[in-house]
């Protein structure tokens, strides 16, 4: 498994001093980027060959949020390819080598001049390689809607919100669904499932439900009612 160190920062905090989940996310997001940078299939390989991939879905499980100055490990593998579609694994420790979280992510490989998916090159996918499945228990990608949602606060896209693919990064729309709540609440699960890339100067418009079992779900569409995200956060009640 491909891994780097890092130590907490207070930048990553929430107001009780923890690993926040977005910044937990950024994490994963940055660890698979180091990965493809350092076997030389980064941004640069894909942006020459008109290649980019999109994230279809993030399911994180998180055992515990780290403090303030904290030392942690974070790493990824593949485990498999199926035509157009890459299964990457997370993991983050603490310095005992204990599981703080881990993730499952699903992948489409694009080419940018057609939109169409297609499949990895060989060099790609034998520079991944591919290792086992991590042990966690996997969510489907699915994720319902509920029939009730209330409609929140329309969010107009900045460029803060933006990646280098010119699109808002699967991050922002978490963070987004997260502001949409209006409450705080300490989060053991996220799935978040993306159907629409949004751009600069677009608007989103946040549909919120609070479930009985300690869900919540936004779902997140556009000015013409598309869906272009759904978020589901489940609450740690332990």
């Amino acid at each position: 498994m491909y891994s780097f160190n890092s130590r907490i920062r207070y930048s990553e905090l929430d107001e009780t001093g923890r690993l926040r989940l977005e910044s937990l996310l950024d994490y994963f997001q940055d660890c698979s980027t180091f990965h493809s940078e350092d076997i030389g299939l980064g941004v640069d390989y894909l942006k020459e060959r008109h290649l980019v991939w999109v994230m279809s879905s993030w399911q994180i499980v998180a055992q515990r949020y780290p403090k303030l100055g904290e030392m942690v490990s974070v790493g990824t593998a593949p485990y498999d390819f199926k035509g157009f579609i890459g299964y990457r694994n997370f993991l983050m420790t603490d310095r005992e080598g204990k599981r703080l979280a881990c993730a499952n992510t699903i992948w489409s490989l694009l080419d940018t001049e057609t939109g169409r998916p297609v499949k990895p090159p060989k060099g790609m996918m034998e520079g991944y390689g591919l290792e086992p499945k991590l042990d966690m228990d996997y969510a489907p990608r699915r994720i319902g809607l509920p029939e009730d949602l209330a409609e929140g606060e329309p969010v107009q896209i900045k460029e803060h919100h933006l990646d280098t693919n010119h699109h808002v990064n699967n991050g922002q729309f978490v963070r987004i669904a997260i502001d949409s709540l209006g409450r705080k609440c300490e989060v053991k699960q996220l799935r978040a499932e993306y159907k629409k890339q949004v751009m600069l100067g677009d608007v989103l418009v946040p549909y919120t439900a609070f479930l009985e079992n300690g869900k919540y779900v936004t779902a997140l569409k556009d000015k013409e009612g598309a869906l272009c995200c759904i978020v589901e956060l489940t609450e740690d009640n332990r």
